[in-house]
């Protein structure tokens, strides 16, 4: 088949914004605002009456939340927020300690100036957030500033490996972000993570990673025994 033709078949028709990315969109921030709060149901006819939606388009959404690691789905039972544990906790932030530390440690020697430059942007958005606006907002700016780390460590394989934590983790970072006392802590921790990577330092870089991981699990460990 020639190029042209491919273009021809392959074409995507690009539109603003679908009703399913709508509705996902309203619920994903629905969970991660804590509105619905882990182990809640997510029956389809009530969600159906609160987005105003087909059953069709909420089904869609939950099984894209369900793949993010947002939504648990049991057999005779249904769908509803999922929950982390106590003992999934523990092990998801000796994975992140692991993970996180290694990816700031590759940023802090792999990284260009200008992902450098972009870390620090990511920070003045989220120190922003942390101070001034919701828990969404929070998780949102905490998630770019990982997300620019991630992808300036310079290892595909890594940051993939940190994405399959990715629903988990935000349910655990919702948690640990609505402490009120979180906040500063939090800035203190990524801005020492900014300041090692901007010096090159890939020790300390590593070493920040890791401080942060083991206060935001600290700070997250703790609404279990709440």
């Amino acid at each position: 088949m020639k190029s042209n033709d491919l273009s021809d078949t392959l074409r995507v028709e690009r539109v603003r914004t679908t009703l399913r990315d709508q509705v996902l969109h309203v619920l994903r921030d629905a969970i991660l605002d804590l509105r619905f709060k882990p182990g809640d149901r997510l029956v389809e006819r009530e969600l159906c009456e609160l987005v105003g939606v087909s059953r069709t388009s909420i089904r869609e959404a939950l099984r894209h939340l369900e793949s993010e690691g947002l939504v648990s789905n049991v057999p005779n039972v249904g769908p509803s927020v999922a929950v982390v544990d106590v003992v999934d906790a523990n092990h998801i932030y000796e994975l992140r300690e692991t993970l996180e530390g290694m990816a700031g440690r590759l940023f802090a020697t792999r990284a260009s100036d200008a992902q450098i430059t972009e870390l620090q942007a990511a920070m003045k958005q989220l120190s922003a957030a942390l101070t001034d606006q919701g828990v969404h907002s929070k998780i949102r700016e905490t998630e770019h500033f990982y997300e620019v780390l991630r992808t300036g460590c310079g290892n595909p394989l890594l940051s993939e490996a940190i994405s399959r934590l990715h629903g988990k983790i935000i349910l655990l970072r919702a948690s640990s972000i609505s402490n009120p006392d979180r906040g500063l802590q939090s800035l203190d921790e990524m801005q020492a993570i900014v300041t090692a990577v901007k010096a090159r330092d890939p020790d300390a870089a590593e070493a920040a990673c890791i401080a942060h991981v083991h206060a935001a699990r600290d700070a997250a460990l703790s609404t279990f025994t709440d």
